[in-house]
Formats: C-alpha cells, sequence, structure tokens
C-alpha cells in the first residue's frame, strides 16, 4: 500500500510538487500521469527515496520513506526509465548481484528462475547485457525489480522498447502482478494506461487535477453523452420510433451512410443510458441496428483538457 498524503517538495520558489494526496492499496495498478514539469517525476523519486520531500509524507505500507528509508525500501521494486543495468555483467551475474545488493533472503536459484521465467529472459541468462536488443534490457530491468519479491512495484515507462507482442506480453504480466501488489505505473502511452490500470491520477503543475477510476474518468468528464448510431430502415419511422423513447431529450438526422442506412445522433436525458432501450425499440420493427458509438470522450481528450487549464480545480484529487 502507497499513501501520499499533503505531499510538497520546492526547489527554491518554485513548487514542483504542491500539496498532493493519493493512496493506492494492495491489489491496485494506479496509473500516474503528467506532462513534462508537471512533478510526476518528482513525486516517484520521493516516493522511492530517491529525493526528499519539504513538507508532508509518503509512506509504503504504513513506514514514511523518510523516517525509515531502509525497511521501506525493502518493499519496493522500482524500474526507472532508463534501466540501472552494467553492460558489461551478464544477466545472471547482475541478477545475482541485485539479490545480494538487497539482501534477499528468498532461494536464490529458485527465485532468479521464477522472475527470468516470469519476464521470459531464461534464454538469454548468459548473455551479457551490452549485447542485449533494448527490449530485453528492458526486461533485465522489470526482473531486477522484482528480485526479493516487494510488495510495491513502480514503473516508470515499463514498455519502452518493445515490440508490439512483447508489449502485449509485459502488460499482461503487470495486471497479473497487480493482483498482489501494489504496482504505479507511469507510462506516456495512454491506451497503456486505459488497458491496465484500475485508477487513474493526474498531476499538472504540482497538483493533482484527477483521482478517479479509469472506467469512469472519461464519462465524468465528458459534457457531452450522446449517442452516434445508424439503422437500416425508413429514417422517418425510424426517428419517430426512437423519440417515443421518454429517455431521449433529441433524435437529429444526419444522412445517409448508405441506400436505406440512415445515421442519427441520440441526445438522453441527464443521467441516462439509452442504449437498450435503443436495442429493445429497434428489434420490436425488426429494423437492424448496424452501429452504436457514443461520444464520449478518450483518454487522450481527457488528459489533454485536464492539462490545458480547461476544467483546471473542477476536478478533486482527493481519495474516493
Amino acid at each position: 500500500m502507497i499513501e501520499v498524503k499533503n505531499l510538497s517538495k520546492n526547489y527554491g520558489s518554485n513548487k514542483a510538487v504542491d500539496n498532493i494526496s493519493f493512496r493506492a492499496e494492495e491489489g491496485e495498478i494506479l496509473g500516474f500521469l503528467g506532462p513534462n514539469g508537471a512533478g510526476k517525476s518528482t513525486t516517484m523519486n520521493i516516493l522511492t527515496g530517491y529525493i526528499s520531500s519539504t513538507s508532508g509524507s509518503a509512506k509504503i505500507d504504513d513506514i514514511d520513506i523518510l523516517e525509515d528509508p531502509v525497511a521501506a525500501k525493502k518493499r519496493i521494486g522500482y524500474l526507472p526509465e532508463v534501466p540501472p543495468l552494467y553492460p558489461e555483467m551478464t544477466v545472471d551475474g547482475y541478477l545475482k548481484f541485485v539479490y545480494d545488493l538487497k539482501k534477499c533472503k528468498l532461494p536464490r536459484n529458485s527465485h532468479l528462475e521464477e522472475i527470468c521465467n516470469l519476464v521470459k529472459i531464461s534464454d538469454v541468462r548468459g548473455r551479457a547485457i551490452r549485447n542485449l536488443s533494448k527490449g530485453y534490457r528492458q526486461r533485465v530491468g522489470l526482473a531486477q525489480a522484482l528480485v526479493g519479491n516487494p510488495g510495491t512495484l513502480i514503473l516508470d515507462e515499463p514498455t519502452v522498447g518493445l515490440d508490439p507482442k512483447q508489449i502485449i506480453e509485459i502488460r499482461s504480466l503487470i495486471k497479473k502482478l497487480g493482483k498482489n501488489h501494489t504496482v504505479i505505473l507511469s507510462s506516456h502511452i495512454l491506451p497503456e494506461i486505459q488497458a491496465v490500470c484500475d485508477r487513474i491520477v493526474v498531476i499538472n503543475k504540482g497538483k493533482i487535477v484527477a483521482n478517479e477510476k479509469a472506467a469512469t474518468l472519461a464519462a465524468g468528464l465528458s459534457e457531452n453523452l450522446s449517442l452516434r448510431i445508424r439503422v437500416e430502415g425508413n429514417e422517418t419511422e425510424v426517428k419517430k420510433l426512437l423519440g417515443g423513447i421518454h429517455q431521449i431529450k433529441r433524435v437529429i438526422s444526419l444522412r445517409e451512410a448508405e441506400k436505406g442506412v440512415f445515421e442519427y445522433e441520440i441526445e438522453p436525458k441527464k443521467g441516462e443510458d439509452v442504449r437498450r432501450e435503443i436495442f429493445k425499440k429497434l428489434a420490436s420493427r425488426n429494423y437492424p441496428l448496424l452501429m452504436s458509438k457514443s461520444n464520449e470522450l478518450t483518454l487522450e481528450e481527457v488528459f489533454l483538457k485536464l492539462v490545458t487549464g480547461d476544467i483546471y480545480g473542477n476536478i478533486k484529487g482527493e481519495d474516493k
């Protein structure tokens, strides 16, 4: 578990991090997003004990990282954006070095073998790190973070340099690790955050501007939750049929997308989910529904909306 409370970091008169608070529970994967200079890297460096805060606290499993850094760091596995590798070492030699450095008590051979199998680097254990591809080096970096089986994983851009197949494998691994670990994942690949994370925290100008479940963040910021649908059938009759659904505020006929198939924009009343009623009504008259698309914002659009200041201050960074 990670708990950040009223955390601030000043560099002279500049506030890199300004009184932020959030939590990440065991079994939760938290996505941490922010533009360059937002305070994201500063926060992660404080969490890992690399730098100290000006005020506030950062706790790992209720252990303050500043008051007892050794005990707190034992509970953290950290993968920075540039993995801390020694190119002249073999993969096996490097992982044994990390094992000793962390003073790990687990059975060395079986523990390291399990990690190598997990991140799929067993076939390169005897090779020098300098001779590995960037993708394999990233996997070795992830392997070192897992040595000692820490309860908290902090991963900064964990899929950088990986090919599409490897990205899917690492995402799947992160989701698997999230079942028994607390994971903070920082990434500039927004679909990756959406695919993997349970909760998303967005930081901008040193302040948290969003702290929401991944599934509800876009819906909460979308001003227009209208639907765009395509239906095969008589345009006038379909429009009249849909207009008779009491949860729908307005039906707009847009265009004939193809012969006999018309596109409509459906504006529901506030807070209403009309998808099922639309399907039932159309099915009752044998009108095929060929497309249904929500106008809900994408994560990329949500991120841009948050960090450009359009709604700055309207989304509270408080724990839900």
